[in-house]
C-alpha cells in the first residue's frame, strides 16, 4: 500500500487536486476514543516470542468491539489494547494462567481454547491457551463472553495453533 501511495504521489507530482487523500480514510474511525480516559494496564515484560507473535495481532485488532470504541492505554507493553467503558482489555504475551492445571477444562470458542478465571467478582479473565503465546482478555463480570467471541476470530487468524500445555 505504501508503494501505491508513493506511485500515486509521484504521478500527481505531489499536487492536491481536491480529491480524497489517503489520510481521509480514517475519517470513519471512532471519535469517542479521545473522550475515554487513558486506562492504566499492567502487563508482563515483552519477550522475543511476544514481540514476534503479538505485533501482527495488534495490527489485526478492530478499532470498535461490539459497538465499544477503542481507548488509549498506559502500559509498559505495546501489546495491550482496550475498548469501551467498562473496559474490555486484551494483553498479548502474558504468562501461563495461574490455576490452569492438568485436568482443568478449557472452553472452545470457534477455533480457540480459552481458560477462564472467575475468581475476581468484578472481572473474568479469559486466556487463549492454544496459541504460540498466551493472550489474555479481561472482561467485566457483568458482561457475557461476546467480546471474547468477537476477538477469537482475530486471534485464530493471526496466531498459529499450539497444543495446550497446562502446568502439571
Amino acid at each position: 500500500m505504501v508503494i501505491v501511495l508513493i506511485i500515486l504521489v509521484n504521478l500527481t507530482g505531489g499536487r492536491d487536486d481536491g480529491g480524497d487523500s489517503p489520510a481521509d480514510v480514517s475519517a470513519g474511525a471512532p471519535t469517542q476514543r479521545a473522550d475515554l480516559p487513558v486506562l492504566p494496564v499492567d502487563a508482563p515484560p515483552v519477550t522475543p516470542d511476544a514481540e514476534a507473535a503479538c505485533t501482527p495481532l495488534m495490527a489485526a485488532l478492530p478499532l470498535d468491539l461490539l459497538g465499544n470504541p477503542s481507548r488509549r492505554v498506559d502500559s509498559d507493553s505495546p501489546f495491550v489494547y482496550a475498548w469501551g467503558e467498562p473496559p474490555t482489555v486484551l494483553v498479548c504475551g502474558v504468562d501461563r494462567p495461574a490455576g490452569w492445571t492438568v485436568g482443568e477444562s478449557a472452553l472452545q470458542i470457534d477455533q480457540v481454547q480459552w481458560y477462564v478465571n472467575t475468581d475476581d467478582p468484578t472481572t473474568n479473565v479469559w486466556t487463549a491457551v492454544d496459541r504460540t503465546v498466551y493472550v489474555e482478555v479481561r472482561v467485566p463480570a457483568s458482561i457475557d463472553s461476546a467480546p471474547v467471541t468477537a476477538l477469537t476470530e482475530h486471534i485464530a487468524d493471526v496466531l498459529p495453533y499450539r497444543e495446550p500445555d497446562p502446568a502439571p
